[in-house]
C-alpha cells in the first residue's frame, strides 16, 4: 500500500503543484500563538513549544487516520495519499530548476540569474553561467531530499504522520529566524537541532543513493573529504556526494552585487555547465525511481511471504 500511496501522491503533485504548501502557511501563525502564550525563553520551554506546534497537526493526523481504518482501505490510501502529497515539494523545485536551465541553454543568462535568486535567496547578480549552474545544482541535490526523499523516509518508516511531522519540523528550522524576531530564540535554536536530528539518518541515505546511482568512489570520497567544509553539514554531505556522483565541481565563489562570496570546493571533476545541470535532474529522478523499485519489491516480498 506504501508503494500506491507514493505513486498517486507524485502523480498528483505532477498535476497539480502548489507553489506554497498548507504546511508551510500555517505553520508561522501556529509559531506565533505559541511563543506568545508561552512566553518562550528557556530550553524545557523552548522544547514544549516545539513539541506542542508539530504534536497538533500530527495529532489530527493520526485521528483522521483511525477514522479511515474504519471506514476501509480505500479510505486509508485516499487519506494517506492527500497527506503525502501535501508534506511533498519536488514538483515545485524542478520545476523553478528546469525554468533555470532553460534559462541558461537559450543564453538568457540575465534571466537565469532572476530566476535563481527568486528561487533560492542567493544574490547572484554579477555571476557567470558556470555560477549560476553551480548554484542551481547545489540548491536542486538539497530541495530534492527535504522536499522528496526525506519526506519519503519517514513516510516509508511512521506513514502520513511520519511525513507530516517531518515536514512540520523543517519548515520550522527554516522559520527560524521569525520565530527569532518573535524573541523566541530558544525555539529558534531547537527547532534547528531538533530537525538536524531528525534528518540526520535520512540525509545520509540519500547521499548514499545519490553514491549509488552516480559515481560511487568519487561520491563516497567528495562526502568524506569534504562535506564537513560546508557551513550547514547537512546540506554538505548532499552536496557533496551529488558533486562526486555527477563529477562536477561545485561550492567555489560566486560574484554577488556586492563582491565575491568565498565558499569551500565541493566534488571533483569538470566545471558545472547546463549538461551538468541536465544529470543533475535526471539524477535525482532515478533516485526517485530506486526508492520506488525498493518500495515494490518489499511491497512484493511481503506478498510472497503470505
Amino acid at each position: 500500500m506504501t508503494f500506491v500511496v507514493l505513486v498517486l501522491a507524485l502523480v498528483l503533485e505532477q498535476l497539480r503543484p502548489m507553489a506554497v504548501k498548507p504546511v508551510s502557511r500555517f505553520v508561522r501563525p501556529i509559531v506565533t500563538a505559541v511563543t506568545r502564550s508561552l512566553e518562550v525563553d528557556e530550553p524545557r520551554k523552548a522544547g514544549f513549544a516545539w513539541l506542542a506546534i508539530v504534536a497538533a497537526p500530527v495529532v489530527l493526523v493520526l485521528i483522521g487516520s483511525v477514522v479511515c481504518g474504519w471506514v476501509g482501505q480505500i479510505a486509508v490510501v485516499l487519506f494517506d495519499t492527500a497527506i503525502l502529497y501535501l508534506a511533498l515539494g519536488l514538483r515545485a523545485g524542478s520545476a523553478a530548476f528546469s525554468d533555470i536551465h532553460l534559462a541558461l541553454s537559450t543564453g538568457k543568462n540575465e534571466r537565469a540569474r532572476s530566476l535563481l535568486r527568486a528561487w533560492t535567496g542567493i544574490d547572484c547578480a554579477k555571476a557567470s553561467s558556470s555560477e549560476v549552474a553551480r548554484v542551481a545544482i547545489e540548491h536542486v541535490l538539497v530541495h530534492s531530499h527535504r522536499a522528496g526523499f526525506g519526506v519519503v523516509f519517514w513516510f516509508v518508516v511512521l506513514g502520513p504522520v511520519g511525513a507530516l511531522a517531518y515536514r512540520m519540523a523543517l519548515t520550522l528550522a527554516h522559520e527560524r529566524h521569525t520565530v527569532e524576531s518573535l524573541g523566541a530564540n530558544q525555539l529558534g535554536d531547537f527547532s534547528a537541532r531538533a530537525f538536524e536530528l531528525i534528518d540526520w539518518l535520512p540525509v545520509r541515505l540519500t547521499a548514499l543513493f545519490f553514491s549509488v546511482i552516480g559515481n560511487f568512489e568519487d561520491a563516497i570520497y567528495c562526502w568524506r573529504s569534504q562535506s564537513m567544509l560546508w557551513p550547514d553539514k547537512a546540506s554538505g554531505i548532499l552536496i557533496a556526494s551529488g558533486a562526486g556522483a555527477l563529477g562536477v565541481r561545485l561550492g567555489l565563489p560566486i560574484h554577488a552585487s556586492d563582491g565575491v562570496v568565498n565558499r569551500p570546493e565541493m566534488g571533483t571533476g569538470h566545471k558545472a555547465d547546463t549538461d551538468h545541470m541536465q544529470s543533475a535532474a535526471q539524477l535525482v529522478w532515478r533516485v526517485l525511481l530506486l526508492w520506488l523499485l525498493l518500495l515494490a519489491l518489499f511491497g512484493l516480498a511481503g506478498l510472497v511471504g503470505r
